[in-house]
């Protein structure tokens, strides 16, 4: 089979460079840095605004649709309290937002292409953070947002992979840098919809994220002409956008699907950050700085992005001393190493949930030692696997392999949001402590299949460059 690379089938873009990579890589940074500050904004206000006005009486009532949620909700799990079904509304929609990202690919690889997906799902996501400014219009906004979030997300990580022919060694630093731009996003989101939210009133945080949105759409419309071609051109041009899967092909897909199933228990756990430990750093953690201000609570959720771009730098230096000496860890061990950092990072958590029971505070210091070893776990995971399945993909299925990745998201979210249900009723050093064994079993999951993924990835990198 004939394997057409992205850059060389696409037209001549210009010789600038952005930190030794193709100048299409800084368009579609800043693209997803300010997504990201739509998301992140939106999120770190989701679950403090349910559980502090939109689902209280007087304005539950007013919400399209809540109250057939609610009996539905309620017929699944028993009487819920406010706090468990805002975990389960949390975890559902972050979980769908992921999981559409699978149809978002497969519309992108047969009909729109990336370009269009991006654009579409940009206006789509656009538009449900302004809807989120009304009360009534609740949880049709997250329905707009899940189906913009999945035009969008799977094909713009697609496009990073595109702007890089097979083999070429730059793909997984591109990932990585890539990953900095997310979290910059992730990083100021808190701080500009958090605190406008918090204290200025919940529409005020949710119209700042719709603005990020637009700012990220006249980024990415500015960068048009620096971006590669569409995988499913390519796939036409190549005659191979309707051919029968090769045995390699098939290889890869199940391969990938394997590990996005084993990361699922990953971000279940990992993404009680916006759940779980929101509440413990509302509740549970002494935030008086200094005593003189109280951090906000939607801060917390600046800590691990601004990690991320702190750390990575250091990581990926660590990663490439390794390499010299070839002992650099597969990318299956990699994952697998990710998970563990996360159960440690539990673990961390449960310490202090021991030492002040039921009642007392915790000091800030132990949530940021959680977020800089959680963070470690992330970016030995996350990143990893982004570039692992533009990788070993098959090309006219990119964007949906893609898909298939978020797909561990999608499951792993949904799987935080029922956990997360149980944060009123456990003990929360037992809490913590189920979080740390969950994160830890699925490490051990991992490596035992190291030998026999590796086995299909080396196959594919020779299919490749054959």
């Amino acid at each position: 089979m004939t394997v057409v690379s992205p850059v060389a089938a696409g037209p001549r873009r210009s010789e600038r460079t952005f930190l030794g990579h193709p100048s299409g890589l800084a368009y579609l940074f800043f693209t997803e840095m300010w997504e990201r500050v739509s998301y992140y904004g939106m999120r770190a206000l989701l679950i403090l605004y349910m559980t502090e006005q939109l689902l209280l009486p007087g304005h539950a009532e007013t919400v399209l649709g809540y109250g057939g949620f609610k009996s539905f909700l309620e017929l699944m799990f028993g009487p819920m309290s406010i706090q468990a079904i805002s975990s389960q509304i949390y975890g559902l929609y972050t979980a769908f937002v992921y999981a559409s990202t699978l149809f978002g690919g497969l519309l992108a690889d047969r009909v729109l292409g990336q370009r269009k997906s991006v654009f579409l799902g940009g206006v789509l996501m656009a538009i449900g953070q302004f809807m989120l400014m009304s009360e009534q219009l609740f949880l049709p906004a997250l329905l707009v947002l899940i189906c913009g979030n999945g035009c969008f997300k799977a094909n713009i990580s697609t496009q990073v992979g595109n702007l890089y022919a097979p083999g070429d060694p730059r793909r997984d630093s591109a990932f990585s840098l890539f990953y900095v731009g997310v979290n910059i996003g992730a990083a100021l989101a808190p701080i500009i919809c958090g605190t406008l939210g918090e204290f200025y009133g919940w529409k005020y945080g949710f119209a700042a994220a719709g603005v990020g949105m637009i700012i990220g759409l006249i980024i990415f419309r500015m960068g048009r002409s620096h971006l590669p071609p569409d995988t499913l051109t390519q796939a036409r041009e190549s005659g191979t956008e309707h051919g029968p899967l090769t045995k390699s092909d098939k290889n890869a897909v199940w391969a990938l699907i394997v590990i996005a199933i084993l990361n699922t228990f990953f971000w279940a756990t990992y993404e009680q950050q916006g759940n779980t430990f929101a509440l413990w750093a509302r509740d549970y953690t002494d935030r008086s700085l200094f005593g003189l201000i109280d951090i906000p609570v939607t801060w917390f959720q600046a800590f691990n992005p601004i990690l991320i771009f702190t750390l990575t730098p250091f990581l990926v230096a660590f990663w490439a001393k390794q390499r010299a000496r070839n002992t650099e860890p597969t990318a299956v061990t990699k994952m697998a190493i990710g998970c563990w950092l996360v159960g440690a990072a539990y673990l961390l958590l449960m310490i202090p949930a021991l030492m002040i029971g039921e009642t007392g505070k915790a000091s800030v210091t132990w949530s940021i030692v959680h977020c800089a070893v959680i963070t470690m776990g992330e970016l030995y995971l996350s990143p990893v696997g982004l570039s692992l399945f533009s990788k070993v993909a098959p090309i006219k299925f990119v964007s949906m392999m893609m898909g298939v990745n978020y797909l561990s998201n999608f499951l792993g979210n949904y799987l935080q949001g029922y956990l997360g249900s149980f944060w009123e009723v456990m003990p929360k050093s037992s809490f913590w402590l189920l979080m740390a064994v969950i994160a830890t079993a699925a490490g051990i999951a991992i490596q035992l299949f190291n030998r026999p993924l590796n086995r299909v990835i080396a196959e594919r990198m020779s299919h490749h460059h054959a």
